[in-house]
């Protein structure tokens, strides 16, 4: 009986002690089960927390990429110090964008590109407050350079209508140069044509015959002309024989209605404006003289200005 009740009183212990094992099992089941629960929560929480963080970024990220997106729209061609920030600031968004790309970023790679992004966003503002200024200046460029064109088409319009009223100014003074040209134009007048014997005394004596004829006087007057101013003219003198031979001396002028001329005689003198002036010279042919007619023309300023004949006998007295 007594060893009955040993029997029996170590069952209780052993059951107690199972018991004491189970309970222990469930408790730390219990426990593991309810840690496990609190990690995932905190490693949830940890993920929401870094997706959240990465919206947020990336939100900042597409609005600046907004804005700089912008700036490929503008008119204004970036150059010179424009152009350096704009490709300073394309570097910024492709690294920003290499790190946000990443399926696991780190909290610390998304500080980094959340630094990044306010660094890109001040070089954003800087870029577009020169741009503004910029545009400032080529606006008022703009406006300068229309009123420049107006100016210039204000200008043009003054100087075609100057040139217009210059070229009439410039007829009417060609025709009054040529009015007062021609009227500077001397005139002969009293032409005489003398034919001279010269006796072997060395006496002159006039004569109307071929045979005797030495020489020719040719005496004439010049008309007082009140436009020709004073000082040395030219006056030509043309002498055609009776076989229609022009007598020159090798030299030609200019006439205003027969081109190119040879001339008998160059006769220069001193003219007075407004006063008459008596010209004579002699003019001795190289052989005999013939009978006939001998025409003298006298030209100036391209004009023939006088003209008269003498005429020569075969014989005679005198």
């Amino acid at each position: 009986m007594q060893q009955y009740s040993e029997q029996k009183d170590n069952r209780k212990v052993i059951y107690g002690i199972l018991i004491g094992a189970l309970v222990l099992t469930w408790a730390y089941i219990f426990y593991d089960k309810n840690k496990n629960e609190e990690e995932k929560q905190q490693l949830t929480a940890q993920v929401n927390q870094v997706d959240s963080a990465r919206l947020e970024i990336l939100e900042e990220f597409n609005l600046a990429t907004i804005k700089i997106d912008s700036l490929t729209n503008n008119s204004i061609e970036l150059q010179g110090s424009l152009a350096d920030k704009n490709a300073a600031i394309q570097k910024l968004k492709s690294e920003i964008r290499t790190i946000l790309s990443k399926k696991n970023a780190t909290s610390a790679e998304l500080e980094q590109a959340k630094a990044l992004i306010a660094e890109l966003n001040g070089k954003v503002n800087d870029l577009f407050a020169e741009l503004k200024q910029v545009k400032a200046e080529n606006k008022a460029l703009t406006a300068s350079n229309e009123q420049l064109n107006q100016e210039k088409t204000t200008l043009t319009t003054q100087k075609a209508e100057l040139e217009d009223n210059l070229n009439v100014t410039k007829t009417e003074k060609k025709k009054l140069e040529d009015k007062v040209d021609i009227a500077s134009t001397l005139k002969a007048t009293n032409i005489n044509i003398a034919a001279i014997n010269i006796k072997s005394s060395g006496k002159e004596v006039s004569t109307t015959s071929a045979k005797r004829a030495d020489m020719f006087l040719v005496s004439f007057i010049v008309d007082e002309n009140r436009v020709t101013p004073s000082g040395s003219k030219d006056l030509y003198v043309c002498i055609t024989g009776p076989d229609g031979k022009l007598y020159t001396e090798g030299g030609s002028f200019t006439t205003r209605e027969e081109g190119q001329k040879s001339y008998t005689n160059q006769v220069t003198i001193n003219y007075e404006t407004g006063k008459q002036m008596p010209v004579s010279f002699n003019w001795k042919k190289n052989d005999k003289y013939q009978a006939g007619d001998y025409k003298i023309e006298i030209y100036n300023n391209g004009f023939k200005i006088g003209e008269g004949i003498r005429t020569l006998k075969k014989g005679g007295i005198f």
